[in-house]
């Protein structure tokens, strides 16, 4: 098309503006709208502040005909007003496929990002490549390859968040998987590597996308979704949310808010005296955090770890807190990788840590050594270690073995170590340490009673050793402080610890024990 000699310009621009910004085909809009989905467009309308959102590559394979902005909307804009990067598949285009000038756009927009040190959003619904592309947009050294390398280069410099919409096949499925964040949509949203028609080619099994890499799956099973959204609304408030508590980069500190009060709670009512009795330790963070401040993540995944964001006096921190509710607390292979993602999060983005501890310690048993709980709870404590983010440990309830030690204890260069009255600080608890020093003599004993006895007199001279005024007394512990002053003396020792040297280790990096 060329502009006539009487009209300056490109005569038809404007009419080509508008078919692309209206994306595919009616049919494919209307398919969408019945499965509660919408355009990517209105996605992008929702999630950032009005009017701000600025377009780059509007045109890109614009003479295609059929690929209007060849399915992807790339562009900067701001949320609350802060500036931000982003991204989105368009469903209604090729199916939100991957051609030469999708990968582009992505990689240009992230390339952005980094460079400008504004956090990047991923809007995604993709089939993942077009096959009839491969050659121009897969192998190459802007292929799409460059797209994960981009990630790679930019992740813990800045925020990277993905809310999933619905499919993110194949190779496209690492976009989530490199994110801080991701926010899957139940019902809609799936990530895999092969389809279950590929699966059932490959390894002869058969099976459903949802079950295969349904959002429910993902945010309860595989840890690759934080977040499980009922909706497409809820995705996007969630990203909000998430990025409310984060810095922009890595050299800034985290927004700060105003300062409320925490919803009224008697915390020393919550911990029961007993070990052997449960109790939600949410509620004990939430007793503590600014009032409605907790932004918990993967909560549907390894339960018996509780992470996420909160506030304290407006301040932002992040929160590592063993939950007896689920599995008595005890860290498996997934929560010790749960809180390493976590923590890392955390000491990217200047997020003071605090540990609430209530472990018996790491999983034993065949089931989980072949897991590799060593390794993944060596992952952990190296976590804890490298986090120079000021950071805090209380022992809420107990703190035993080398649950001690992958949350934040003494030999971890917390800021302080701050036990309860109640807490107990252990190789292990006392049933089970005087059962392994004492077995045999106890099994000697054949006087019920007379046994029963002798193994309550060794309990109690066990507990006295490890009386928690005595481990002050060693300096073991900074503080024994009453629940009723402990988000007092949190907020009291953070605020002393800002602005600490947070140099480590002169060296490249360390080499995880992945």
């Amino acid at each position: 098309m060329q502009p006539s000699q009487d009209e300056p310009g490109h005569p038809h621009l404007a009419e080509l503006r508008e078919k692309v910004e209206h994306g595919g085909a009616p049919k494919y809009h209307d398919a969408n709208a019945a499965k509660g989905k919408l355009f990517a467009r209105e996605r992008i309308r929702l999630l950032v502040d009005a009017g701000s959102f600025v377009e780059d590559g509007l045109y890109a394979n614009a003479l295609a005909g059929d690929l209007p902005a060849d399915g992807v909307v790339t562009g900067t804009a701001t949320i609350g007003g802060r500036p931000v990067a982003l991204m989105a598949n368009d469903s209604t285009v090729k199916a939100g496929s991957w051609g030469a000038r999708t990968v582009e756009k992505i990689v240009r927009i992230i390339e952005r990002a980094y460079k400008t040190r504004v956090p990047m959003i991923y809007l995604v619904d993709s089939a993942g490549a077009r096959i009839t592309d491969q050659v121009e947009m897969f192998p190459g050294r802007r292929g799409a390859g460059k797209i994960f390398h981009t990630q790679v280069r930019a992740s813990g410099s800045i925020p990277q968040v993905c809310a999933l919409f619905g499919p993110s096949a194949a190779g496209g499925a690492y976009i989530p998987a490199f994110c801080d964040f991701v926010a899957m949509v139940d019902g809609n949203a799936s990530m895999y590597l092969g389809s279950p028609r590929m699966v059932e080619m490959v390894v002869r099994e058969q099976t459903t996308l949802e079950e295969m890499g349904g959002a429910k799956m993902h945010c309860s099973v595989s840890g690759c979704g934080h977040f499980l959204a009922k909706d497409e609304p809820q995705a996007l408030e969630a990203v909000r949310g998430f990025l409310s508590y984060l810095p922009s980069h890595w050299e800034q500190e985290p927004p700060a808010a105003e300062a409320r009060d925490p919803k009224p709670v008697d915390l020393r009512k919550l911990v029961p005296a007993s070990e052997r009795v449960a109790f939600d330790m949410r509620r004990y963070v939430r007793g503590l955090l600014d009032e409605d401040s907790f932004f918990e993540i993967h909560s549907l995944w390894a339960k018996e770890l509780v992470v996420g964001f909160g506030r304290l006096d407006g301040k932002v921190v992040g929160v590592v807190a063993n939950n007896p509710m689920f599995k008595g607390g005890v860290l498996f292979v997934d929560s010790a990788d749960k809180a390493t993602r976590f923590i890392q999060l955390c000491d990217a983005f200047n997020v003071p840590l605090l540990f609430l501890s209530d472990v018996p310690g790491f999983m034993v048993g065949t089931a989980v050594e072949r897991q590799g709980i060593i390794r993944h709870g060596a992952k952990m404590i190296t976590a804890v270690s490298e986090a120079t983010v000021p950071k805090i440990c209380v022992v809420v309830r107990k703190a035993y073995g080398a649950g001690l030690y992958a949350m934040a204890g003494p030999g971890f260069d917390p800021d302080a170590t701050i036990a309860l009255p109640t807490a107990k600080i252990a190789v292990m608890g006392a049933e089970a340490a005087v059962n392994a020093v004492y077995y045999n003599k106890i099994m000697a004993i054949e006087d019920a009673r007379e046994r029963e006895a002798y193994v309550e007199k060794l309990r109690a001279e066990y507990e006295e050793d490890i009386d928690i005024v005595r481990l002050a007394g060693e300096l073991v512990v900074d503080a024994i402080v009453e629940p009723e002053d402990l988000r007092q003396e949190i907020a009291a020792r953070l605020a002393a610890a800002h602005g600490k040297d947070r140099s480590f280790s002169h060296r490249r990096h360390g080499v995880t024990p992945v």
